[in-house]
């Protein structure tokens, strides 16, 4: 283990702690161990945290490496711009003191030439709540922008906007996942439980142990479809037409539930006329899905007596992904099956925290609670507690994407990366690359050094999720505790305590003074107070104790709501919102050009733009590089021969990448994962449109040729 990196004086072993990577957020023990793959350390699976089943993945095994990797980041680094404006040169160390005062300088400056707006802020779903909430208060309060989003938006904000519709209120799973065993019919639709959140698998099995059938709706046969009793391969962007049909199914042969549907629901004629030209028959054309699958599928979820719906961002990361959500939603309120044990809609949330994320500020058009920004009694009431007049809190910005168009037309001059990697992460990655040169002042804070701190002034070191206490929220919507498990680095400091500091140089003090994490997540939940994701009911006393509870939670004495909608739903009518839903183009279609379709994922080695699980020895070893997955027909339409490899172009780029031939997936479709930077970023393929409201950009859709790349042939 690294000198400047220990555990607390007096610890006791094991050291507790929650995996770093996603939504399942399992529980973890750490034991010394001085022969442990070089870090000193021994990890298991916590048996006493109440949602993983005792279990880890090959990710939670191997959780530990990058945190005592050598490359991590351990002073402020410093370059020179060129007069070109791009950060150039060696790094070179830098003091704590040194470096933040220059940065509030630098910021100060570009504030009093170009306006409080000229500073923006990109954010991540992996940090704790905490630190989210603060990232928005410091956005608002010390530099008084607009502009702050973060990645969440490329993960969860279609679903996010689909739920607000239907419900009135967004939360990833409305029930929670000890119900998943319960439901008779399990349908998932774009989601690869098996390799995004392994330890949700053991639910899966066991409701399909106790009978339940399992539908899986993917262009790939993926590892979570092998358990499926149906799986339905279907070609990216066909969700609402396939959804259509089903409820079409449902309506015409009266198996929706009549009594709920008129009890706890509004919009069944605008439904019934949206599905009347989708009948299965017709979408078998449209789709290759044969009808009487269809009408199997839509019997057996209706006469199911419970039954799950649960999406992911294979049908959500698309310029229709909050229709084809809310369709999905559609089934689950037809048939009644929400708000009763064994039943409900969730979307799985991708990133550690992206359910809290979303909640306290991070995002451009919110205040903490999940308020509205541009509602006048919520920000009446956030800055209240903030001590701060209201008229001075600025409206909202712009989605993550749009930030680097705010960029590169040059509203924005100054930008602070915190705990997100969007140079990997975005769509059309050569245009973020662009806008980045055009910086005056980049400010990147992280672990290592990463693809986005390349066009960085300053490097500041993060904190790993061993040095952080604080809370996160799961995709149940389980608030949780995670505790410090090591102090952190000798001479480092904490991201909460960065962004403090700065305050102080920014004239912002006084609204910063915190004592630690606890201090700012009760500050959380006063802030919180009355809004739809209400925490104000909860402490870091009550969440140790009771080893978390479901928001919201709007009073001490309250228990928490595992289960949501079990009364009703929270528009003021107290119904939910059936859709009808006109089935829409992609943004861009295949053609003589383009013939093929483009999809993009996740591999269950890796996790995010890759920046911590590249640097785990034993997950890149399982693998090392992108593989594209293509069809056997494509694979002999190109004649590949071995060693080549292929040539994926689309309007916007191209890249080489290596390449697996399987029958698991759609024809027309090729899918790379995205957790690669550089030569082998697909993220410099993929669309930036973006959905109108949610602002979600296409990428799971992106037309494309393919090419082969003889042996010999420099890529």
């Amino acid at each position: 283990m690294p000198d400047d990196i220990r555990e607390p004086e007096g610890t006791r072993f094991p050291l507790r702690s929650h995996c770093c990577f996603c939504s399942m957020q399992c529980g973890i023990e750490l034991t010394p161990n001085p022969d442990a793959s070089g870090n000193g350390w021994t990890v298991k699976a916590s048996q006493d945290f109440p949602v993983a089943t005792g279990r880890l993945c090959q990710k939670g095994f191997n959780v530990l490496e990058h945190a005592f990797h050598p490359d991590r980041i351990r002073r402020p680094l410093y370059r020179e711009r060129t007069t070109e404006g791009l950060s150039a040169g060696e790094w070179s160390p830098r003091g704590w003191a040194v470096a933040l005062d220059d940065i509030a300088d630098r910021i100060k400056d570009i504030q009093s030439r170009y306006g409080a707006d000229a500073v923006a802020m990109f954010g991540g779903g992996s940090l704790t709540n905490e630190l989210c909430y603060l990232m928005g208060k410091f956005a608002r309060v010390a530099l008084r922008t607009r502009y702050i989003d973060y990645n969440g938006r490329f993960c969860m904000s279609s679903a996010a906007a689909a739920q607000n519709q239907a419900f009135g209120i967004d939360r990833g799973l409305n029930f929670p996942l000890d119900e998943i065993p319960s439901a008779r019919y399990i349908i998932l639709a774009g989601t690869n439980v098996a390799e995004c959140q392994p330890t949700m698998m053991p639910y899966l099995l066991a409701a399909k142990k106790q009978g339940a059938v399992i539908v899986t709706i993917d262009p790939r046969n993926s590892m979570t479809s092998k358990i499926a009793d149906i799986h339905i391969r279907l070609q990216p962007g066909f969700d609402s037409v396939l959804t259509n049909a089903l409820l079409h199914v449902i309506l015409e042969e009266k198996l929706y539930d009549s009594s709920f549907v008129s009890d706890r629901t509004s919009g069944l004629d605008e439904v019934r006329e949206a599905v009347k030209d989708f009948p299965p028959a017709q979408v078998e054309r449209y789709t290759g899905i044969p009808e009487e699958v269809i009408r199997g599928v839509a019997r057996g979820f209706a006469r199911a007596e419970t039954g799950i719906v649960l999406t992911a961002r294979g049908l959500e990361q698309q310029i229709n992904g909050v229709e084809h959500t809310l369709n999905y939603i559609n089934l689950c309120l037809l048939t009644g099956k929400i708000g009763r044990p064994g039943c409900g809609f969730g979307t799985i949330t991708g990133q550690a925290n992206g359910q809290g994320g979303r909640e306290h500020g991070q995002k451009a058009d919110q205040l903490p609670g999940y308020r509205s920004i541009e509602d006048p009694e919520a920000r009446r009431h956030v800055a209240g507690v903030w001590g701060v007049d209201p008229d001075t809190l600025p409206g909202k910005g712009v989605s993550a994407y749009e930030l680097f168009g705010k960029i590169e037309s040059g509203e924005i001059k100054a930008l602070i990366v915190l705990g997100s990697n969007p140079v990997v992460s975005s769509p059309n990655a050569n245009r973020v690359k662009e806008a980045m040169q055009k910086l005056e002042l980049c400010v990147v804070i992280d672990l290592f050094e990463t693809e986005t701190s390349a066009y960085a002034d300053w490097l500041l070191p993060g904190s790993s999720f061993l040095e952080t206490e604080g809370t996160l929220t799961n995709l149940e919507g389980r608030v949780f505790h995670r505790p410090r498990a090591l102090d952190k680095p000798a001479g480092g400091m904490e991201d909460y305590e960065i962004l403090c500091a700065l305050t102080e140089r920014l004239g912002a003090g006084e609204y910063f003074r915190y004592t630690g994490s606890e201090e700012i997540f009760n500050e959380l939940a006063r802030a919180s107070k009355g809004g739809k994701a209400d925490y104000s009911g909860l402490t870091y006393e009550r969440l140790i104790r009771e080893k978390g509870l479901f928001w919201p939670i709007p009073s001490t004495d309250h228990g928490g709501t595992p289960r949501m909608f079990e009364q009703s739903f929270h528009h003021p009518d107290g119904k939910a919102k059936l859709r009808g839903i006109k089935p829409g183009k992609p943004a861009e279609t295949t053609d003589s050009a383009y013939p093929y379709l483009l999809t993009t994922g996740r591999v269950g080695s890796h996790y995010l733009s890759g920046a911590q699980t590249r640097r785990t020895e034993g997950l890149m070893k399982k693998n090392p590089v992108p593989l594209a997955e293509i069809h056997p027909s494509l694979a002999e339409k190109l004649k590949l021969g071995l060693n080549d490899k292929i040539r994926i172009a689309s309007r916007r780029g191209s890249a080489v990448f290596t390449y697996k031939i399987t029958s698991d997936i759609h024809p027309t479709t090729v899918f790379v994962p995205f957790h690669w930077g550089g030569e082998q970023s697909v993220n410099v393929l993929t669309s930036d449109a973006l959905h109108p409201i949610s602002r979600m950009p296409e990428f799971k859709i992106s037309a494309i040729r393919v090419e082969r790349v003889k042996a010999a042939e420099p890529s």
